[in-house]
């Protein structure tokens, strides 16, 4: 197993690259090995766990909280929450909806569904985005952040997110418009119940704490 200097493991939202960067960007240094890792939920628990990552960033919903705490507690890990946000739809600029004040999952079902493949099995309490387990006729499933982005341009789609795109280059392609859902969004980090974190973690936390206090929908 790789050994880096300062690790983090993340589900695929992109508001903790910006406090990856500032925070080894702030460390410095005439060396260094660092790492940003984009995983599946199940891939950010084991990455903790094993020690390849000292923290993880991860969603939940008002929903799914419940399982996901309880797969965390039987790994060791425990969540901490630093943001409630309301999920929003995210589509192309070419979407007939841009425009919308605001959307249902009803009126987008003609259009198809992007999200991130979390692996053969994985319980729907490890999917990323909120309302996962809502039927769709059209799904298009992807592993990666910037395909998932050129894939709802290309095909006029649609995924749900947390919103939080601002200052990210491949985020400033989608629009992001309110979906009508009482569903609440919690936004935090992961760590190990045995381990402390360092002062580059407690860095990062502080960053991403800033970050999600900014640009969160409260």
């Amino acid at each position: 197993m790789t050994s880096y200097d300062f690790a983090i493991s993340g589900q695929h939202y992109l508001f903790d690259v910006q406090s990856f960067a500032h925070t080894i960007l702030a460390a410095g240094g005439d060396a260094f090995s660092y790492a940003l890792l984009d995983r599946t939920t199940q891939g950010v628990i084991d990455d903790v766990a094993s020690g390849a990552a000292e923290l993880g960033v991860i969603m939940q919903t008002s929903e799914t909280e419940s399982a996901l705490n309880g797969a965390l507690a039987e790994a060791g890990l425990a969540f901490h929450e630093l943001a409630v946000s309301a999920p929003l739809v995210a589509l192309p600029s070419s979407h007939p909806f841009v425009n919308a004040k605001s959307l249902t999952l009803e009126q987008l079902a003609d259009f198809p569904y992007v999200y991130f493949d979390q692996g053969e099995d994985a319980p729907i309490a490890f999917f990323e985005e909120a309302l996962s387990q809502v039927p769709r006729a059209k799904k298009v499933a992807c592993t990666d952040r910037a395909s998932l982005t050129e894939l709802i341009m290309a095909i006029n789609g649609y995924t749900v997110t947390s919103g939080i795109l601002v200052g990210i280059t491949d985020g400033s392609a989608l629009t992001t418009i309110p979906l009508e859902t009482d569903l609440k969004l919690h936004l935090g980090y992961v760590t190990a119940d045995n381990r402390e974190l360092s002062v580059m973690g407690e860095r990062f936390v502080s960053h991403l704490a800033r970050s999600l206090d900014l640009y969160a929908n409260r």
